[in-house]
Parts: C-alpha cells; sequence; structure tokens
C-alpha cells in the first residue's frame, strides 16, 4: 500500500473528512515518527509493531565489479520490529 492509497482508504471510510486534511495527518504521523528516529528514539505502536535505529558497525566490503575491497563506514540504519499482534494476524 502506498501513502496516496492509505489516504484514498482513510477518505472512503471518513467521508465527513477532506482529502487534503487526510493526507496532512498521514504526512504528519510519518513526520513524527522521522523525527523521533533521527533524534535516536523509538516509536511504538501497540499491536502493530517498534521502530528503532540500530548502529552497523564499519566493515570492509568489495567493490563487484573490480573485485577490489572497498571500506565501508559506520552507519545508522532504521529497524522494524514487528507486535506480537500483527505476527498473529499475519501467520493465520
Amino acid at each position: 500500500m502506498t501513502k496516496s492509497e492509505l489516504v484514498a482508504k482513510l477518505a472512503t471510510q471518513h467521508p465527513d473528512l477532506r482529502a487534503d486534511d487526510l493526507e496532512k495527518l498521514v504526512n504528519t504521523v510519518f513526520e513524527e515518527i522521522t523525527q523521533a528516529l533521527v533524534t535516536g528514539g523509538r516509536v511504538e505502536l501497540r499491536g502493530f509493531g517498534a521502530f528503532s535505529v540500530r548502529q552497523r558497525a564499519a566493515r570492509k566490503g568489495r567493490n563487484p565489479r573490480t573485485g577490489t575491497a572497498v571500506a565501508v563506514p559506520s552507519k545508522r540504519v532504521p529497524f522494524f520490529k514487528t507486535g506480537k499482534e500483527l505476527r498473529v494476524r499475519v501467520n493465520k
């Protein structure tokens, strides 16, 4: 599901709300999750899952074209862990 599909689905479920307002709402939720992760926080949505940031250590990589070793710097990456309720519903 894309963001526009999510907005369209919300618009059909809530015809009393304008699509522009729903789009702002979805964008605000995503922006708040992003800002929490940027600052090193964690976002937990009960029953759905938790977003967090993990640190990946620096390592030696390999250029697939030339085969030469390449230094890959350490970096922070977003991580999502599913909640129990979501796992149960997906595996029904």
